[in-house]
């Protein structure tokens, strides 16, 4: 389900993440917003790509990177927007906690990845069918077919996954099966999607020449524990001018000092190499 800026339907926000398993907004930004996200993305992939621990690989010319948000010009734009807050509260309750903030960059000459979700599935989802956690995605530029689009398989956040390598990774003999029901994505700047991470994905092949900076936001529902992945912090002065409501759902530490992030959500089976 896509919706345009200005409609917030709440109970087609449920139905989309209870069924397909992702939801987006079409023109939540503009473009010339997305253009200076890309700007702090490029800026903080040059520093990361530099130290050991800044950026991770998953799979070849693939990496990811978690950031501070002090790093993002947009993130307040981002944790304040009526439709990140209505999606949070609709599928995660009042009480969700914004944990993560990173992004991904497909170069040209990345893969097609593995049939994957981003962790093991929790009793709360595959018995009781609720979900705990959301990522969030912005694109950074207006997706084209041959930039290794994002694919996604509708309502397998349901599968229980007992069977997945490490509870994250599908036997390659079933990949058809989600290659069968596939949804590639397409999304253009200023575009925000929300999904479970649960739900079977992969980055497909870049056959371009350009890269495909995708910024993730990854909120979880109380008591999720994906906390103990992520280190989100921020200084005294950023958090004092953030309104209170917007930095009662943030779980970053204050600090003194910012410290470049050691990124600690590796994903193995996305390290190894060509799907």
């Amino acid at each position: 389900m896509t919706t345009t800026a200005g409609t917030i339907d709440r109970a087609a926000i449920e139905h989309a993440l209870m069924t397909d398993g992702i939801t987006a907004l079409k023109g939540a930004f503009s473009a010339a917003w997305a253009d200076r996200m890309r700007e702090d993305i490029e800026a903080a992939f040059e520093e990361a790509i530099g130290r050991e621990g800044g950026a991770v690989g998953r799979g070849p010319n693939r990496y990811y990177v978690e950031i501070h948000p002090e790093q993002l010009r947009g993130f307040l734009d981002i944790v304040s927007h009526p439709w990140f807050r209505a999606v949070c509260e609709t599928a995660l309750g009042p009480d969700y906690k914004v944990l993560e903030l990173g992004f991904d960059i497909p170069f040209a000459g990345a893969q097609n990845q593995p049939w994957h979700r981003d962790f093991p599935s929790p009793p709360e989802t595959y018995e009781g069918r609720r979900l705990t956690s959301l990522a969030f995605n912005l694109t950074a530029v207006d997706t084209t077919e041959d930039m290794g689009p994002f694919e996604i398989a509708p309502g397998t956040q349901w599968e229980r996954g007992e069977d997945f390598d490490h509870g994250m990774f599908p036997a390659r003999e079933t990949w058809p099966r989600y290659e069968a029901i596939a949804q590639r994505k397409l999304p253009r700047r200023g575009d925000m999607s929300a999904r479970s991470a649960l739900t079977l994905h992969r980055g497909t092949a870049n056959r371009s020449q350009l890269s495909r900076p995708v910024l993730v936001v990854g909120v979880d529902a109380p008591g999720a524990g994906h906390d103990a992945f992520h280190d989100m912090a921020m200084t005294q002065d950023f958090s004092d001018s953030i309104p209170e409501d917007v930095r009662a759902h943030l779980l970053g530490r204050v600090v003194d000092r910012l410290e470049p992030i050691v990124q600690q959500h590796t994903i193995e089976g996305l390290v190894m190499g060509e799907a």
